[in-house]
């Protein structure tokens, strides 16, 4: 769940399920929202996936406003040729607006980026399954955040916390060039061994120096 998910009505059903007021998670979640970027980045994208943190990828929408790039890591599944992410806590989260105003993103995968096509789904029957299906892939975050699990909701209730309308399908059309696509801080891994071994060979010469 981002960040950005957390800009909610006062009082409204889902707000009311919140462990911590919304400005705390907002803050939370802008940290960790940097950390998972990174590993995205540093080329670690497939290993971070586990039924303990959840399945996260990184989505990047066009700011409706600023029209820069924006990276925000959400829980997803998988379809054919399609994946589906939510906004976790309402429909007025930044990122959620943004493919609004322009359906075409970016998505990272595990080591794989693509670009695709953003709709929000709203066939009850269609969207509910694959709903579930997010919030058991989210891991912990499906209650450590929230008084209640929503994985544990019957339809009804879900409905009536107000979740209609949170869940995107993004239509993948075509893979992204190496440059765009995760992994491209993943040289740092080189310069970090390199300067390693520097120090190991440094401090084995030295040790050599003073047994002379």
């Amino acid at each position: 769940m981002s960040r950005e998910a957390f800009t909610l009505d006062k009082d409204s059903e889902l707000e009311k399920t919140l462990r911590l007021s919304a400005a705390k998670l907002k803050a939370l979640f802008k940290l960790l929202n940097r950390f998972m970027v990174a590993m995205f980045r540093l080329g670690l994208g497939p290993y971070i996936g586990n039924p303990y943190s959840g399945y996260i990828m990184v989505l990047t929408t066009t700011g409706r406003r600023s029209g820069l790039r924006r990276r925000t890591p959400v829980n997803y599944a998988e379809g054919d040729g399609e994946v589906y992410c939510l906004s976790g806590f309402g429909r007025r989260s930044d990122w959620y607006r943004n493919l609004l105003a322009d359906p075409n993103v970016d998505v990272w995968v595990g080591g794989e980026g693509w670009r695709g096509r953003a709709e929000v789904m709203t066939d009850e029957a269609e969207w509910l399954p694959i709903y579930r299906e997010i919030i058991k892939r989210s891991g912990f975050a499906d209650r450590a955040f929230t008084k209640i699990a929503y994985s544990a909701l019957s339809d009804e209730e879900l409905i009536a916390l107000g979740v209609a309308g949170t869940i995107v399908r993004i239509r993948l059309r075509e893979r992204l060039s190496k440059e765009e696509s995760p992994g491209d801080l993943s040289w740092l891994w080189a310069v970090l061994g390199g300067l390693l071994f520097a120090r190991w060979l440094v401090g084995k010469t030295r040790r050599r120096g003073r047994r002379r």
